[in-house]
């Protein structure tokens, strides 16, 4: 009896009141052309009488609102064009929202530029129409000041890539990176012996507020203070260009010809496969962020052992998706969505998808 009743009170019972086809009112559901305004009209009133699921829909699209979603993510950088890959996640989804009167604004920042993250967000923070925010919180502490004016302008966020628990975002998406550092320092501790040397080396401008980094160092540095210890150096690069490193580097393998692994804390991971290329050196272990081009490139050469990858794609690509379906249906959306921490090698990459 339960099923026939939810027969009849769908797509087709529908369809039966106002008599017209199932496409008609698959039509008016997704805001497609091709119905007159008045059988439209009609096919509404009777989705609002029968309290059909996706009468919120249908509410909408019978409006002229246009849904409008912001993002804020750093830009591509000369040393990583890591950040292409979640704007192929925002650009996936919102292929498939914007039938639905869905409008994506993108804004960018300079990743090494804390000042440009500032500017951006005043700039969104003039527009009038901002239903939703998509943000990746490179710089914590100015992006606290941001979430902070947008829970007052009653604004959702969803956070990618690296979170603020005590912002009490929408949702979450990315890594649990304390975690994620542990797996590079379980890996390690399979690849080497309690006497090898390894290097831990952080790579970026701002590595002192980049809680992206510094939460992975803290997961790695706790594992090997739980379990077999290792001898562990730490450098932090802050030039990132390639001339900086590759000096920085020199100095490192000439001081410590013993120096048996390295592991980058993020995709700059590249720079160092670069390196030990010009220097022909392929006894330092090299392990990695991030599935992109460059360091596939050194993956299949052998310059890079492993690169630990977190979905970057799929993160916004749910974070933009978590919006529309909070916004358009006002369904509750899970609090965390951790991605799945995942060690690609030379043999299994060409299965890989971000």
């Amino acid at each position: 009896m339960e099923k026939k009743e939810k027969v009849l009170n769908g797509v087709k019972e529908i369809a039966r009141r106002a008599k017209v086809s199932i496409a008609t009112v698959d039509r008016v559901l997704h805001n497609r052309a091709g119905v007159s305004e008045k059988t439209k009209a009609k096919i509404l009133e009777i989705i609002k009488e029968l309290d059909y699921k996706p009468n919120i829909l249908a509410r909408r699209l019978a409006s002229s609102k246009t849904m409008h979603l912001y993002t804020l993510i750093p830009e591509r950088s000369a040393e990583t064009d890591y950040w292409d890959v979640p704007l192929q996640g925002i650009f996936q989804a919102e292929n498939e929202i914007k039938l639905y009167n869905v409008k994506v604004s993108k804004f960018f920042f300079d990743m090494n530029d804390k000042q440009s993250f500032i500017e951006q967000t005043k700039r969104i923070l003039k527009e009038t129409d901002i239903d939703g925010l998509l943000l990746a919180p490179a710089f914590v502490e100015e992006a606290i000041t941001f979430t902070e004016e947008c829970k007052r302008r009653n604004i959702p966020f969803v956070f990618i890539n690296s979170d603020i628990p005590q912002q009490k975002s929408l949702s979450y998406f990315g890594p649990n990176l304390f975690h994620s550092g542990q797996t590079a320092a379980h890996l390690i501790q399979y690849l080497t012996k309690e006497a090898d040397k390894v290097l831990l080396l952080n790579i970026a401008k701002d590595i002192d507020s980049d809680h992206h980094i510094l939460r992975k160092q803290e997961g790695f540095m706790h594992y090997f203070q739980e379990n077999s210890p290792r001898t562990i150096v730490t450098e932090n690069l802050y030039d990132t260009s390639y001339a900086a490193v590759k000096k920085a580097l020199s100095k490192i393998v000439k001081a410590d010809p013993d120096l048996h692994l390295i592991f980058v804390t993020n995709s700059r991971v590249a720079l160092v496969a670069r390196f030990l290329k010009e220097i022909g050196k392929k006894d330092i272990l090299l392990i990695g962020y991030d599935f992109l081009p460059n360091n596939i490139t050194y993956l299949n050469e052998g310059l890079i052992d492993f690169l630990i990858c977190e979905k970057p794609q799929e993160q916004a690509y749910r974070g933009i998706k978590a919006l529309y379906r909070f916004l358009m249906f006002e369904e509750d959306q899970e609090k965390e969505y951790f991605m799945p921490i995942d060690i690609i090698h030379r043999e299994n990459q060409q299965f890989y998808k971000n």
